[in-house]
Formats: C-alpha cells, sequence, structure tokens
C-alpha cells in the first residue's frame, strides 16, 4: 500500500539539516518532495565527505526520495517561474531568515495568493517575530537561550557541547512536520491553508516541561546535577572495567532492586533517600554503584543485565548500534539504491504503520537533476524551459 503522504506535494527551499531532514520523513511516508536549489550556491551538504559517486553521503542520505530543480531566485524570471510550480503543490518548506523570502518575492503573501490551499511553512533559529528574528544560530545557541544547558552537564566542568543536534532536529525538523500536517488536517476541514512559523528555540523551550513547571509554579530554578534525571541521583553513566560505559536509568524501586541485584549490592537497596535529587546520600549512592562498574568490563556487564529487568544498557558506539539485533528487527538501517543500481546503507524511517510502510526509492539526486521534468509537469511548454534555460534562470 502507499505511503500515508502519497498524494501531498511539497517545494522544499530548505538546506543544512532542519529543513531536509524533516522533509525526508515525509519523503519517506510517500510525499513528493522537490527540493529547490540556487544552482550558483548549492546546499552545502553535498560537500561534506565521506563521498559516493563525486557526492557526500550525507547528501544522499538528507535528500533520499527527492527530486531536484535548479532556479536562480535572484533572476528577474525565477519568482515567476515558482509562482507557477506553487499552484500545484499543497506545502512549502522555507529555511531562509525572516524576511528573505519576501524580498525575493515568493513570501507568504504573495504565494498564498497564487494558491489558497497553500501550507507555507517557515523553519528558524528564533521565529519570524521578537526581537531576535533576524539574529544568526545554531543549535546549541538555541540549547542555551532555551534554558536547557543550565542544568545539564557537570557542576565543574558546566554544560558540554551534544554530540547530536538537539534543537536542529528534536524542535525543529519534528515540530516542523508536526506542524505541516496539522495545518494539512485543517486545511481538509476548511479549505484554507496557512503560514506555519517554527522557532527552534520555541522548540527547545517546550523541552523543559518539567522543571519550567516547577520553577513557574513554585520558583524552583534547577542546576546540574541537582534534579533526579540530570545526575542529582543515581541515574547516570557510569564506566566499566575497559573504559566503556553503562547507562542506569533504574529509577522505580523494582529496577532499582535488580540494579543492586547486578552489580551484587543488595545493601543498597533501603538506603535509597526520601528526598529526589542531591544530598550526600546520593552522592554515596553513586559512588557505591560507580566503584561496582569499575570491577567488571563492559562485556560482562552486558551479559549480567542482559536477564535483568533493570533499564541497564550499555553505551553502544555508532559501529555496535548498526549491528545490533534490535536495530535490526526494527529495520532501522537499510539499503537505498542509487542511479547506478548500487545500494547505500542509510538509517531507515523511525514511523511503523500497520497498514503503509516507509519506501526507500533513491537517493539524492544531482542538483537540477529534474528541472524540465517539474517544469513540464507545471505547465510550462518546451519553448519556455528552453528559452529560461538560454538565460541561464537554471545556472
Amino acid at each position: 500500500m502507499p505511503g500515508p503522504l502519497k498524494g501531498v506535494k511539497i517545494l522544499d527551499f530548505s538546506a543544512l539539516l532542519p529543513g531536509p531532514f524533516a522533509t525526508m520523513m515525509m519523503a519517506d511516508l510517500g510525499a513528493e518532495v522537490l527540493k529547490v536549489e540556487a544552482p550558483g550556491r548549492p546546499d552545502m551538504v553535498r560537500f561534506i565527505p565521506p563521498f559516493d559517486r563525486g557526492e557526500s553521503a550525507c547528501h544522499h542520505a538528507l535528500n533520499r526520495n527527492k527530486r531536484s530543480i535548479a532556479i536562480d531566485l535572484k533572476h528577474p524570471e525565477g519568482p515567476g517561474i515558482v509562482g507557477r510550480l506553487v499552484k500545484t503543490y499543497d506545502v512549502l518548506l522555507e529555511q531562509f531568515r525572516p524576511g528573505v523570502m519576501e524580498r525575493l518575492g515568493i513570501g507568504y503573501e504573495t504565494l498564498c495568493a497564487e494558491n489558497e490551499r497553500l501550507i507555507y511553512c517557515s523553519l528558524t533559529g528564533y521565529g519570524q517575530t521578537g526581537p531576535y528574528r533576524d539574529r544568526a544560530g545554531h543549535d546549541m545557541n538555541y540549547l542555551s537561550m532555551a534554558g536547557l544547558m543550565s542544568f545539564c552537564g557537570r557542576p565543574k566542568t558546566g554544560p558540554v557541547p551534544q554530540g547530536v543536534q538537539i534543537a536542529d532536529i528534536g524542535c525543529g525538523s519534528y515540530n516542523a512536520v508536526v506542524g505541516i500536517l496539522a495545518a494539512v488536517i485543517c486545511r481538509d476541514r476548511t479549505g484554507e491553508g496557512q503560514h506555519v512559523d517554527i522557532s527552534m528555540t520555541d522548540g527547545a523551550i517546550g523541552w523543559s516541561t518539567f522543571h519550567a513547571a516547577r520553577y513557574l509554579v513554585g520558583g524552583e530554578i534547577p542546576g546540574p546535577e541537582t534534579e533526579y534525571l540530570n545526575g542529582g541521583s543515581f541515574y547516570d553513566y557510569y564506566r566499566t572495567r575497559d573504559g566503556r560505559y553503562m547507562s542506569v536509568g533504574s529509577i522505580e524501586p523494582k529496577f532499582f532492586a535488580a540494579l543492586c541485584a547486578g552489580i551484587g549490592r543488595e545493601d543498597l537497596v533501603d538506603k535509597v533517600p526520601m528526598e529526589h535529587k542531591g544530598g550526600e546520600a546520593w552522592r554515596e549512592i553513586k559512588e557505591a554503584i560507580a566503584a561496582a562498574f569499575e570491577e567488571k568490563s563492559q562485556a560482562e556487564w552486558i551479559e549480567i543485565f542482559a536477564g535483568l529487568d533493570a533499564c541497564v544498557e550499555p553505551v553502544l558506539t555508532l559501529e555496535e548500534m548498526t549491528r545490533h539485533p534490535h536495530t535490526a528487527a526494527r529495520e532501522m538501517v537499510v539499503n537505498v539504491p542509487g542511479p547506478d543500481g548500487a545500494a547505500q546503507r542509510q538509517i531507515g524511517s523511525p514511523f511503523k504503520f500497520s497498514a503503509t510502510e516507509a519506501e526507500y526509492r533513491h537517493q539524492g539526486v544531482k542538483l537540477g537533476e529534474h528541472t524540465d521534468e517539474c517544469l513540464a509537469e507545471a505547465g510550462f511548454t518546451k519553448e519556455e524551459i528552453r528559452r529560461l534555460r538560454d538565460d541561464g534562470v537554471f545556472g
């Protein structure tokens, strides 16, 4: 059965990570995504090693299942082409700073006049309004402005750079997908599209739900290693004899009892303090758990906890993750075909449905590979396409 988003057509004006990841998720679910790129200023993701067939593996992964059209948006004819294209599309996603699309002549008001059903999603760091709307930023800036990094990390060393782009993907890509699909449902009911304003900082603020609620009502301000889930209890990572790590999330009593049994410290079960954060009692428990984990290798601990329901798991490398039987069972590493028939291994879709499934039709394509094809579908004649090409609109 076709993917659940089959029939939804998306124009993708985004670059780098947040927007392309969002449209990739929707493309995997059957949406028809057309990536719009400037011929003289292609997406930097195309140039991140390693390379396959002369292009980046990152580009191939982020832009799988998408087609590509090259348009010089600063060319006098560029905005007119977008205006004609948008008549046949459901969604437009852009990732420029506020005002850029308007200056190019393809802002929301202009394009919704061409297609009143258009859902126009703007994905930015700080949103379309507010004093920071025009400010540049990156993932760690958004997490910092949201207050999250003030209670992440260690008291002596402070916050640490995260190994993945939390705000970009968790607060940007996923919120963009949710916002777009909510607008699609609304349009099905009302017949009208709308502008969706997604701020990665707003999204990160939303992730502080537990801590923010306690501050807003009780004035409690969290700090690093002062809370139950940020290292203030035994919920933490522990080094093993061979320099690897185990994650311990055994916060419920039954799981804590299983943890204590696994490390041979049943005496700790009755020593858990009533307060749920910080304090000398917690430090003593953490030190005892840490000392126990130092006595065996990670492989030995994996074997011990394999049969225990204790919320204790190893910190895997990416290589180990890709070879893990659970990863295989969930089909989270897939083979995606390229134009020459050679497959490239990529991370699969996290969405699982009972009646439909994700499709991996092809890897990312060459810049502008489908320009003529997509313009023809939008009603451009061969003569118009030839003239526009001769005028340099496509690079």
